[in-house]
Order: structure tokens, then C-alpha cells, then sequence
């Protein structure tokens, strides 16, 4: 598999995940002969801890630590040898005999470290992708070479930095949507109408397109956490837009308005805040998608600092989806509302709210108009105007 993986363009510093080669000593005793000597396993194991990792004889431990130091006896390391195991010597009843009469050495490959996630032995394969390379792309090439190869009886996922970016792509994923439907139900309890509330969130639609079509004109990529985390905080600012207009054109129809008269007022109106405000928001961001960073204590200017690298991603989406949504609500806000509502609301229409909550109940509602609540009033030339025209 690892000789596989190697082969797609841009995976460097590969590893197998096998142990290295190599050569374990095992120590075999001959428990007939030991008994000879009166001398058991364990008293052979004393010895040879002289050689290998140390005979433990008591700990320590210093003031103001919470472990204690083992204290053990080795030999120098320059006798930690296989010719010094071939000649320790025990003590005995008879004397001090060499462990070689009754231990023989069987040299056996090594084993390594058994890694098993789940109960089950894995094989951790790993690799770094190149400079210059998309790691999204090499990971769908390296899926692709791997899914090709006939592996009878073993199952294999990528894991390491893909397995991060799909848990964190289902985390942003829920946030998102969580974050539009509390949207909606704030927008449905002030507007109380299901048109207003689809045409607000419209701009965040705008804005997803504008995030993707700025970062594709530019050539960057799309960071799951950062450029995620933009896209989410954009959803809850370029709303702002759409709320002023469409408000103001509601406005202006309860005053009497006609409908082509409210939008052209409404554009005329709040065009520029809503670009003042975009406009502000976007030159804020700016520096920090630019990569500049200001140090105010050194009194330095830096581009393209470690520092600001995690937030250029963050920075980029909103700045491309402010902009690409404001232009577009301009003109696109002002069309739906000629498209998607009524030129004169019918005598008695209420709201889906309203039919909702007043069901059920008797009696009618009286639509009749006083005489002197007129929308409108007459001048000299007896030309009527609305009253927000006065």
C-alpha cells in the first residue's frame, strides 16, 4: 500500500508504519541444569537487568515533584554488551558460576509495537503532501489509488488531517444551518410574512456564491474551519441589507404608496447606508485579508505574517461575500420586491400568523376607514401625494 501511495504526485516523507528491521535476543534457560545449581529463572533475570535496563534497588523522590526517580544499577555503558551477557556470573552454593553453563542465546526477529484501535490491529500508513499541492486533491487521488488495490480481508480510511476536516465539516455544516433557521425565526416574528423572510435570505445565498466566486478569481482555497467560520459570520451581516430595504418598502406601502413609487423611493433612500455600511465593514477586513499586520509597540509593518496566516481565509470570505452580496442586493432586492409582491393587499387579507392565531374565534373584523384617515393630501393644484412625500 505504501509503495501505492507513493506514486500519486505530491506525497512525500512516506512511511509504512512497519518496524524498522532488526534482531531481538532471546534468553533460553535451561531449567534442568539451573536446578543443578540451585539457581532459578528469576535469579538469571537479576543479572541480566544488570546489562540491560538496570536492577531497581529503591526510589526517590525530590521535594516539590509528584513522581518518584527510580534508582537503579547498571554496568558502564561501555561493558553493556553481548560478550558482558555471555560472561555474567551468579552466585551459587558451589561459587560463582557463569550463566552461560545453563542460558543460551536465540537471536529472533523483531517484533515491534502492535497498534490496535477498536480491538482490531491497525497499520498506520503515513505521508505529507508536497508544497504546492492541494491536500483535498492529493487525499481524493490518494482514496482513488488505494480503492483500486485488492486488500482481502483489510479495511483501510484515511484518517489523520481528512478525518479533521470531515468532522469539522459536519460541525460547521449543523452551525450553518442552525444559524439560518434562527435567522428565520427571528425575520418571520418581525415581518410577519413568508415573502419578506424567503427575500432576506436570499442575500445568503448571494453571499455563498460571492465567497466561492472571489476565492476561485484569486486562486485560494477554501479552508474548512476559517472560510466556514466566514460563511457562517456573513450569513448574520449581509441580512442587515436586506432587512433596511424591505422594511423601508413596507413602510411606504402602509403609507399608500404604489408599489413601482416605493421601490424607486426605497433605493433612493437607503442605497447609501446600505453602502456605507458594506463599504466600512469591507475596508475594516481588508488589511487582514491582505495578509498586514501592524505591530503599534515596534512600530512595524509586516505582510503575509505567521500570525495573520490563520485569518486570511477567515477575512477573504467575508470581504468577497459582503461585497458580491451588496451589489447584487441593490438590484436584485428591489426587482423581487416588484416580482414577488401584490400591487394592492385585498380588503381582510391577514397574514398566515394571523389567520393562525386568531382561528377558531367569531366575529369579523371591521376594514372600514374613517373618513379623515386619507393617505394622502391635495395642495394648491389639486394633485394628491402620499404623506411620506410631504
Amino acid at each position: 500500500m505504501a509503495a501505492k501511495i507513493a506514486q500519486v504526485p505530491g506525497v512525500i516523507d512516506i512511511s509504512d508504519g512497519l518496524p524498522p528491521p532488526g534482531v531481538d535476543w532471546a534468553l533460553e534457560v535451561d531449567r534442568t541444569k539451573a536446578a543443578q545449581y540451585g539457581i532459578s529463572p528469576s535469579s538469571v533475570g537479576t543479572v541480566v537487568q544488570l546489562v540491560t535496563t538496570g536492577l531497581k534497588l529503591t526510589d526517590y523522590r525530590p521535594a516539590g515533584a509528584d513522581d518518584a526517580v527510580d534508582i537503579r544499577l547498571r554496568l558502564p555503558e561501555d561493558r553493556r554488551t553481548l560478550s558482558t551477557l555471555d560472561q555474567l556470573r551468579v552466585e551459587t552454593a558451589q561459587g560463582s558460576v557463569p550463566i552461560s553453563n545453563f542460558v543460551s542465546r536465540v537471536a529472533e526477529p523483531r517484533t515491534g509495537i502492535l497498534s490496535r484501535i477498536d480491538g482490531q490491529r491497525t497499520i498506520v500508513v503515513q505521508a505529507n503532501v508536497g508544497h504546492g499541492f492541494q491536500v483535498a486533491e492529493v487525499q481524493a487521488q490518494v482514496a482513488e489509488a488505494v480503492g483500486g488495490m485488492e486488500l482481502a480481508g483489510t479495511n483501510w480510511k484515511l484518517a489523520g488531517s481528512s478525518q479533521e476536516s470531515d468532522e469539522a465539516s459536519a460541525f460547521l455544516a449543523n452551525a450553518f444551518g442552525a444559524a439560518i433557521f434562527l435567522i428565520f425565526i427571528v425575520l418571520l416574528a418581525q415581518f410577519n410574512k413568508f415573502t419578506s423572510v424567503f427575500l432576506v435570505l436570499m442575500t445568503v445565498v448571494m453571499s455563498t456564491i460571492g465567497v466561492f466566486l472571489g476565492l476561485l478569481l484569486t486562486g485560494q482555497t477554501f479552508g474548512i474551519v476559517m472560510s466556514g467560520i466566514g460563511v457562517i459570520a456573513l450569513a448574520g451581516v449581509v441580512v442587515n441589507n436586506n432587512i433596511v430595504l424591505i422594511d423601508t418598502y413596507d413602510r411606504l406601502r402602509e403609507e399608500g404608496w404604489s408599489k413601482m413609487d416605493a421601490v424607486l423611493q426605497t433605493c433612493r433612500e437607503r442605497a447609501r447606508p446600505v453602502v456605507l455600511t458594506a463599504v466600512s465593514a469591507i475596508m475594516g477586513v481588508l488589511p487582514i485579508a491582505f495578509g498586514l499586520g501592524l505591530e503599534l509597540f515596534h512600530h512595524e509593518t509586516t505582510i503575509n505574517a505567521p500570525s495573520t496566516q490563520w485569518w486570511i481565509s477567515l477575512s477573504s470570505a467575508i470581504v468577497y461575500g459582503l461585497a458580491f452580496a451588496t451589489v447584487l442586493t441593490l438590484v436584485v432586492t428591489p426587482s423581487a420586491l416588484m416580482v414577488f409582491t401584490r400591487d394592492k393587499r385585498p380588503e381582510g387579507h391577514r397574514s398566515l400568523l394571523s389567520r393562525l392565531f386568531r382561528r377558531g374565534k367569531g366575529g369579523t373584523v371591521d376594514t372600514t376607514k374613517d373618513a379623515d384617515s386619507k393617505p394622502a393630501i391635495a395642495n394648491d393644484e389639486g394633485v394628491a401625494y402620499p404623506k411620506a412625500a410631504e
